[in-house]
């Protein structure tokens, strides 16, 4: 798919009234807090999140006082209730999915009932209520795996898990919605997210946190699979800049430039950890596991003036000093049997 789908101008309105899907997610509600957590704050913010196992009311803590936010308790696939809730927003951030790999492995139903219907849910809403800018959040898994190089916003989709394949199939919907019917929408992909309030099945929480405990960690395959990290905060950056800023029909890529192996990062882990590598236990490796995922963000560079701005050592560190110090917060959801 080729880039300027339409030519809308860029959409900057000074205030507005912005819808987050899946906010009391991990990303999701990192950009509510970003949003409304600042002394210039003037926007008015509705997060709609079905509040499944990932979705955490306490990661929204911070601005549960806030005049400028709400919170409504709701699946992106009811009809009827997003008909009720889209009315006077100027712009829907869409960040509600289902997202662990392993999980869409082992079922794939549930992932394509929220990424892919749960979309086209939201889409017809704005449509019918003239909403003025749709921003779907997507990831880098749609392209599938890459030897070398890095790729660029119009590389062929060849998504290979069934959560990748989801996300492939909601980003087309989203961009079709865009040539069909001249919808405002932008789309953004991003490399692996880290950070304070991931829940503990993705890799660096789950390390840490099982780390702690003296439990060991699963290495899957060889350690050999790449990965690009991205501080949330950079991403929710990235993304505020496509709110504002983006053209409509164009794809965004938002990454971190820190590639790593998985042993690479298990053991920058173990040290944070005072922990050796007798701590790790090697695992048969996932079905149909990429091999490694890399982002060019020139596109984003030049175009919004987007750049990474958490260096990985910093962020780290920051990520490691919040698990530990938040063992109420990861806690609970370990011991629901999801993360350890």
């Amino acid at each position: 798919m080729g880039s300027r789908l339409a030519t809308t101008p860029v959409y900057t309105p000074v205030t507005m009234r912005i819808l987050v899907t899946g906010g009391a997610g991990f990303i999701g509600s990192q950009f509510v807090r970003g949003l409304l957590d600042r002394p210039d704050a003037s926007d008015e913010v509705t997060v709609l999140d079905k509040l499944t196992y990932s979705g955490n009311v306490a990661n929204l803590a911070a601005v549960e006082a806030n005049a400028a936010y709400s919170l409504v308790h709701g699946d992106i696939c009811d009809h009827e209730l997003v008909d009720q809730v889209m009315p006077g927003h100027d712009v829907v951030v869409h960040f509600a999915a289902e997202s662990h790999v392993d999980r869409s492995i082992n079922g794939a139903m549930d992932f394509v009932q929220t990424n892919v219907v749960g979309t086209q849910v939201l889409l017809d809403a704005a449509r019918k209520h003239a909403v003025g800018r749709f921003v779907h959040v997507s990831t880098d898994e749609v392209y599938g795996s890459l030897a070398e190089g890095s790729w660029t916003e119009d590389w062929p989709l060849a998504p290979n898990s069934p959560y990748s394949a989801s996300k492939a199939g909601s980003d087309l919907l989203a961009l079709a919605a865009c040539r069909t019917h001249g919808m405002d929408v932008v789309v953004t992909r991003c490399s692996n997210n880290y950070g304070p309030h991931q829940y503990p099945e993705k890799m660096i929480p789950l390390f840490l946190t099982n780390l702690f405990d003296g439990h060991h960690v699963p290495l899957y395959g060889d350690g050999e699979n790449v990965r690009d990290w991205l501080h949330v905060a950079d991403h929710c950056a990235g993304i505020e800049k496509a709110m504002r800023l983006g053209r409509a029909g164009e794809i965004y890529h938002i990454g971190g430039g820190v590639e790593l192996t998985n042993k690479e990062l298990t053991g920058l882990l173990l040290d944070a950890c005072g922990a050796g590598w007798e701590m790790v236990r090697t695992v048969e490796d996932r079905k149909g596991h990429d091999r490694r995922y890399s982002l060019s963000i020139a596109k984003i560079q030049d175009e919004l003036g987007y750049a990474p701005a958490v260096s990985f050592e910093q962020g780290l560190a920051d990520t490691v000093a919040w698990y530990r110090s938040n063992r109420s917060w990861w806690e609970p959801l370990k011991a629901r049997g999801s993360g350890a």
